[in-house]
């Protein structure tokens, strides 16, 4: 069985530099509080900044969350993250999807492009996860632009 690839593009008026810096590095600020994986809301979502550094959310009492790792690190134009949850979004380790980021540049921005693969390993109940990951990764990609442009004006 093979699914299709889920595949999403936004555009933000910083540069790749930035767009970077404030995806991966700003994460815990722009995704929606209480739309994570842990009962508490996130205090932060992490993605540590080399090949095999995790990618968790963590809450305000320190509890952490797993969500995977990061599979490549490439600042500012590529990464690629290893999502490890299952179709019901639970972490589970056995589950390896792949999370490709890049940033590239458009005109005075950049195009930030999204594709998750692999979502075949999602087993029994690929589609339904898939068809909750496409929207999940649409919705977030969304927040992501709109915070960048309030949080930094023209400069993303």
């Amino acid at each position: 069985m093979t699914i299709a690839e889920v595949d999403h593009s936004v555009t933000t008026s910083a540069a790749p530099d930035l767009a970077f810096a404030l995806f991966t590095g700003r994460m815990g600020d722009w995704w929606p509080r209480g739309r994570t994986l842990g009962p508490r809301p996130h205090a932060d979502i992490v993605i540590e900044p080399w090949p095999g550094g995790r990618w968790f959310e963590r809450d305000d009492e320190g509890h952490e969350i797993p969500w995977g790792h990061v599979r490549l690190w490439e600042p500012p134009h590529r990464l690629i993250l290893i999502w490890q949850l299952d179709a019901s979004f639970r972490f589970d380790a056995a589950v390896e999807t792949e999370v490709e980021l890049t940033f590239t540049p458009e005109g005075k921005g950049t195009r930030v492009r999204l594709v998750h693969r692999n979502l075949e390993r999602l087993g029994a109940r690929a589609d339904e996860g898939t068809r909750r990951i496409a929207q999940g990764w649409e919705s977030r990609l969304a927040d992501f632009t709109a915070w960048a442009a309030r949080s930094h004006g023209d400069h993303a």
